[in-house]
């Protein structure tokens, strides 16, 4: 597969080293490989109304059993089951309010509809330096599937 490229691959990567005070990738010529390759999940989501995902590394493909075609139309809220909803949505926003979070765990949904839980997750607002804001982005180590 080509790795996908983003413009915003880099204002992820501002954001997560502005709010945290460290890279979220090796530093390196190719910020498209080393988000693609990175030894940990990778997502993210604009600032729609009702947010998409706009970039998922390879990690989160595996983890999601979705293609990055798939992936980055899906609408974010469709990543937890119905009932975990409305627990997501208070977490997106306590990250709106604050920043960030580094201390999120959830179960999440894959598209082949099984279950896995997340631990340790940092969630973080995409913002510019100019302070617009266009989404949030995530990353955790490791999932643990539960079906």
């Amino acid at each position: 597969m080509v790795v996908p490229d983003d413009p915003r691959l880099a204002l992820i990567a501002a954001s997560y080293e502005r709010l945290l005070g460290q890279p979220l990738v090796a530093r390196g010529p190719d910020i498209a490989v080393a988000f693609w390759t990175a030894p940990r999940v990778i997502v993210a989501h604009g600032a729609e109304a009702d947010p998409v995902f706009f970039y998922g590394n390879q990690l989160a493909l595996q983890a999601f059993e979705m293609d990055f075609a798939a992936f980055s139309r899906l609408p974010s809220r469709y990543s937890a089951e119905p009932l975990a909803r409305d627990e997501r949505a208070r977490l997106l926003e306590r990250v709106t309010r604050d920043g960030y979070i580094d201390d999120y765990s959830g179960v999440r949904i894959s598209a082949q509809g099984r279950r896995f839980r997340i631990d340790q997750a940092v969630v973080w607002n995409l913002v510019d330096a100019d302070g617009r804001y266009h989404g949030q982005a995530a990353t955790f180590d490791h999932w643990t599937p539960l079906d």
